[in-house]
């Protein structure tokens, strides 16, 4: 049987696994179907398994590789490093057979000629048999070397792909996965470098690699050559763009987070230096590695060879991609894509949440940075600068926290011993944060100076459960799980809807049992994500103020204007909650702080008045007519704009919070237009916060002009009591179920369904309180609207309330819905 050397990348696909391996496989797979489409992809050859298993045999190394590895003690972290390194220099000396390092030059010469040159730069990337297949990534075990040029460099980068089947990790790996080494081949793909180092690259998935949320894609980039942000050496830029709505033809670029990009890697000066890092220029560090029109292409590409492999598989296959832009042409490719084989292995009918235990007792938070995964894990530290270096611990132990400046594949034996993984650097896509989504560890990546801050030996507790930052405390603190199989919870009639207030826990809440969004609070994002008072960005040339002039300068670099920084950044907070409910409906609500909330925000004090009683000041609609305050709201209307109109996420409704009278209503609605946000334009919902008596005792007139009341039953409870909600000495007689505020209640639900509009309840009184979620659902509210994690809870109460009341009473129509 003639053996089959070398293959064009066009010429292999999926059927030819055994003989590729999953990288080439994959490569000539979209090579063949999906450039018809526009995927842009470099060209190449492969270098098959049979040349593997020819240059085991003619060396004679294959009895000599059994017999090492047979005598690995995988509990020996130095018994697998010695055995490893005595297989790589074996192959590493072993003399190349003639015959095939001919043919493999003979490819190399014809590629380099499709190019008109004489010697092309090429990737030398190691495909193995047991890689990027459904049920483990084995991805970054082998090695990949970049800008190799010439056919004595090759066959040294061929052989040492050869060798890297035996590195510590790939051995390791094989091993966790019960891979038989006498069965696993491995090719090589010799492939047409994309001259990034000349421009950005990095990696793609086809979901939110934290939360599985299936509905994005996640794009992670850096300027130069895309090791580095494999490595997690820098902190990427990241974008999102939502699938719903893209394929509809929205330019849906739901979130951009600029990354920390300080260096990157270029092509060498010489022969022995393929590659070196440098630093990045100062003014090219604030700009986005893509602009938005290479970001859609992208995502565009990356949903295609999603579809494609979901076709070809008969079931949902999310892809990680990694993807480069030639400087020299400017062109976009896909230099590789695999299986993702995480997230696509989850079902998600279970709701497992994390807590610290006792809330009151105080935690010393030492520091923070991106959490992966949502877990809690408390352990000793034990800082490794290297594999050869150590901080106070001769060995890591199983259970021990890894802290160290970042990781790359060698480190994988370790950190399957660790409890918890702290890095430096790196960004949701880089090796740490991939491997310990795989192991189940919770991560925290990006923490600058994580390996400074914390000491060997000293116990912490890292929690990945409080939204998209983790935190690394002080001790050993107590913390609980709890799962809930969310098939078993009881159906209930009345639709339960989310309170969400931040965006970066609304994907990892969209699997759970909902009508939509009751209740998004601007509030969150203003303060959380755009850190600033929107007059102050407007206006701060006008302020004589330099530190504060300093500081939004700082605040918004990566944007074009401080108008833009605010208009996008709310946009973006506004569309990830959108995104992960759509297309039920999510009701925004316009900001509602009050003055002295606003003064805590960068460059209030210049802009606010000091109120006796903010409570019932200058809050909510008063604001958003006022010509003191117009400007600002503006901003808020143009954003929720841009969700609407530009991203496609029509499902977001407004609604006004703390509007005494219906003339004031009406001025809000004028306000709106004339900002181009109309009731009614294209489908436009607006809702009315019921907080005030005077909503409920006009509610007639007030529902002429709205499509909905939702009730906020904390500020009603203390407008109706006449009592400071925040005072201590009064808090014994607020009590929502008071039967004056359950009269006004009953009042508003009777009139709402007398004008035929919406009304539901957005806050904790019916999760709290079984008796007043049976006030509701007797009296028909429409909907009832909870924090997450009062959902299980809600639900069960409710389900008991329904049991024992007539369907009759039970409304039916939903706020969502």
């Amino acid at each position: 049987m003639s053996q089959r050397i070398i293959l064009p990348l066009n010429k292999v696909g999926m059927s030819d696994l055994s003989l590729v391996g999953g990288k080439c496989a994959s490569l000539g797979e979209m090579i063949t179907n999906l450039t018809g489409l526009g995927v842009n992809i470099p060209n190449g050859f492969v270098v098959t398994t049979d040349a593997y298993w020819q240059f085991l045999e003619q060396s004679k190394l294959a009895p000599f590789i059994r017999e090492q590895l047979d005598t690995i003690d995988f509990d020996n972290v130095e018994s697998l490093r010695r055995v490893g390194s005595k297989v790589r220099q074996a192959i590493s000396n072993a003399r190349f057979p003639h015959e095939l390092s001919h043919q493999i030059i003979s490819a190399y010469e014809q590629l380099s000629q499709t190019y008109d040159q004489s010697a092309t730069d090429v990737a030398v990337r190691s495909s193995a048999t047991a890689e990027d297949l459904p049920d483990a990534s084995f991805a970054g075990q082998q090695e990949t070397y970049l800008n190799v040029r010439g056919p004595a460099a090759l066959i040294d980068a061929v052989r040492n792909c050869f060798a890297s089947l035996f590195t510590d990790r790939a051995i390791s790996y094989r091993k966790t996965f019960n891979y038989d080494v006498s069965t696993v081949g491995l090719s090589v793909c010799v492939q047409k470098m994309v001259r990034s180092d000349l421009a950005s690259s990095g990696v793609a998935f086809s979901l939110d690699t934290e939360s599985g949320f299936k509905d994005v894609v996640m794009i992670n980039g850096s300027y130069g050559l895309g090791e580095m942000v494999v490595q997690g050496a820098v902190s990427p830029d990241e974008f999102l763009v939502f699938k719903p709505t893209r394929k509809e033809g929205h330019a849906s670029i739901i979130e951009k987070k600029l990354g920390v990009k300080d260096k990157l890697m270029v092509y060498g000066d010489h022969s022995d230096e393929r590659t070196r890092i440098i630093p990045v220029e100062e003014s090219l560090r604030y700009r986005f590695c893509l602009d938005d029109k290479q970001v859609l292409q992208l995502a565009d590409w990356v949903m295609t060879i999603e579809n494609y492999y979901t076709t070809l598989k008969n079931k949902w296959c999310p892809v990680d991609v990694e993807w480069a832009v030639d400087g020299l042409t400017g062109g976009l490719f896909i230099v590789q894509a695999r299986p993702e084989t995480i997230h696509s292995r989850k079902v998600h009918n279970t709701l497992t949440e994390y807590r610290i235990g006792d809330p009151s007792i105080p935690r010393t938070l030492i520091a923070q940075g991106i959490a992966v995964g949502d877990g809690i894990s408390a352990g000793k530290v034990n800082i490794l600068y290297s594999l050869d270096k150590r901080v106070g611990h001769s060995e890591f132990a199983e259970g021990d926290v890894l802290v160290t400046d970042m990781t790359d594949p060698d480190w994988e034996p370790i950190m399957k011993k660790a409890a918890a993984i702290i890095t430096n650097k790196g960004g949701r896509t880089c090796h740490a944060a991939i491997v310990a989504r795989e192991m189940g560890v919770p991560a925290i990546v990006g923490c600058g100076n994580a390996t400074e801050l914390l000491h060997s030996g000293q116990w912490v507790t890292a929690s990945c459960a409080e939204g998209e930052d983790g935190f690394i405390y002080e001790g050993k603190l107590e913390f609980e799980s709890k799962s809930t199989n969310l098939d078993e919870l009881p159906s209930i009639h009345t639709p339960i809807m989310l309170n969400v207030g931040s965006p970066s826990t609304a994907f990892g809440y969209a699997h759970l049992p909902h009508s939509g969004v009751g209740l998004a609070r601007e509030e969150f994002i203003i303060n959380n994500y755009i850190k600033a008072h929107p007059l102050a960005l407007l206006q701060h040339s006008q302020v004589k103020d330099a530190e504060l002039s300093t500081a939004i300068r700082q605040l918004i670099r990566g944007f074009d204007d401080e108008k833009t920084y605010f208009i996008q950044k709310l946009s973006y907070g506004i569309a990830k909650i959108a995104a992960a409910f759509y297309p039920k409906r999510v009701i925004v609500r316009f900001s509602d702080f009050k003055s002295n909330e606003y003064r805590n925000l960068l460059g209030g004090s210049h802009f606010e008045p000091v109120e006796e009683n903010p409570m019932i000041g200058w809050r909510g609609a008063s604001r958003y007519y006022s010509p003191l305050y117009k400007p600002a709201f503006g901003l808020e209307c143009q954003a929720i704009q841009l969700v609407r109109e530009t991203m496609g996420l029509t499902n977001v409704a407004v609604m006004i919070p703390f509007c005494r009278t219906v003339k004031e209503l009406l001025l809000v609605q004028e306000t709106m237009s004339e900002f181009g946000l109309a009731r009614g334009k294209a489908g436009l919902e607006l809702y009315l916060m019921a907080e005030l008596p005077s909503n409920i005792l006009l509610a007639g007139e007030f529902a002429r002009h709205i499509d909905g009341f939702s009730i906020g039953s904390n500020d009603l409870t203390q407008l109706t009591l006449g009592l400071d909600r925040d005072s201590s000495l009064v808090a014994h007689l607020y009590d929502e179920r008071n039967e004056a505020v359950k009269v006004l209640l009953r009042m508003l639900i009777r009139t709402a369904k007398e004008h035929k509009v919406k009304v539901g309840i957005c806050g904790q009184g019916p999760s709290d309180f079984p008796d007043f979620a049976q006030f509701l659902v007797e009296e028909g509210i429409n909907s009832i609207s909870v924090t997450p994690d009062s959902v299980v809870k809600t639900v069960r109460a409710i389900h008991q309330v329904e049991s024992s009341v007539s369907k009759s009473s039970i409304g039916s129509a939903s706020v969502a819905g």
